[in-house]
């Protein structure tokens, strides 16, 4: 089948403006994007003991690649999801024409070459790091040439796709330590990209958890894998460890008591939700789910790697 853009749709920019709002909004994923990547330049010089502020150019070069392998995840899930989107979802912008897989496989294309600059200008040995994430994203794309295994398995398919977030996070956090000069992480991140690793399933389990009137035929969302009960258990399970691992890493930092202080309320406000969806499955109290986990991660983020530069500049 010749993919070709719809007559219909509207020319040049504006397609695209649609797209991204349709597919990537970058109004909802770039203060979330940034929040993620700062912190983890933030974090690594806080383990390293070193004061003050990460340089500009660390920042804006952890932030534009980890933007930039987030809508490499998007496109790749165009073409990895577009048989059965154009058979249960015509509505989405593949299936109906308004942009094609080529197109996007060219931003994609164009995307590697804007990583590859930027690490090339902050640090050269940054490719080694950055190396490592494309093998990932591109085996993972290719669903690890085992397509009908996983799809068996919705927990391997879960955790092995997931892995990909500590690997953004390991190349935002090397644009700290490795320009320090170090070959190595230092001591403790590990606590800081398990964390990622947590909020990625997090988020991922939060977004596909719908009301029965909401699922759609085709869309295999974890209500309908596992069953509403088992689902949302998966998800608080998912918050716990997250929450375990997010005072470890706090820890780490000296930060552990206000770190805390602020998450534990929130975790029992989002057991509290998750308990109100199993007694009322409807529309607006599924929505909790992606809401919570958007706020847990918009939260989480700058109590490790942001937060606690602070509590030491007023401490000095």
């Amino acid at each position: 089948m010749k993919e070709t853009v719809s007559p219909t749709t509207p020319a040049g920019w504006r397609r695209w403006m649609i797209y991204q709002r349709e597919r990537f909004p970058f109004a909802r994923h770039g203060p979330l994007v940034a929040v993620f990547s700062f912190a983890a330049v933030g974090y690594s010089r806080l383990l390293r003991g070193e004061a003050g502020f990460p340089e500009p150019a660390q920042l804006l070069v952890a932030f534009i690649t980890a933007l930039l392998f987030f809508l490499q995840l998007r496109i790749a899930d165009e073409f990895k999801d577009y048989e059965e989107d154009a058979r249960y979802r015509p509505y989405r912008a593949v299936p109906r024409g308004l942009v094609t897989l080529r197109e996007l496989g060219w931003i994609g294309f164009g995307c590697g070459v804007a990583q590859l600059a930027l690490a090339l200008w902050l640090h050269p040995p940054l490719l080694g790091v950055l190396a490592l994430a494309w093998l990932y994203l591109g085996a993972m794309s290719r669903e690890f040439f085992v397509r009908d295994w996983l799809t068996a398995r919705p927990v391997t398919y879960l955790w092995t796709h997931m892995l990909i977030m500590p690997l953004i996070d390991l190349y935002a956090t090397a644009c700290d330590w490795l320009t320090a000069g170090r070959t190595l992480p230092p001591d403790g991140l590990y606590g800081f990209l398990i964390v990622s690793f947590f909020n990625g399933i997090l988020i991922e389990i939060g977004r596909k958890l719908r009301a029965p009137a909401d699922e759609e035929e085709g869309v295999r969302t974890y209500t309908v894998i596992w069953g509403r009960g088992n689902a949302v258990r998966a998800w608080c399970l998912i918050l716990t460890a997250n929450l375990v691992f997010a005072g470890l890493a706090a820890g780490m930092v000296g930060f552990l008591p206000p770190a805390l202080a602020i998450l534990v309320p929130i975790y029992f406000f989002a057991l509290f939700r998750a308990r109100c969806f199993l007694q009322n499955p409807t529309g607006d109290t599924a929505s909790w789910f992606e809401f919570l986990s958007g706020i847990w991660t918009l939260v989480m983020y700058p109590l490790l790697g942001l937060a606690p530069f602070l509590m030491r500049a007023l401490e000095s």
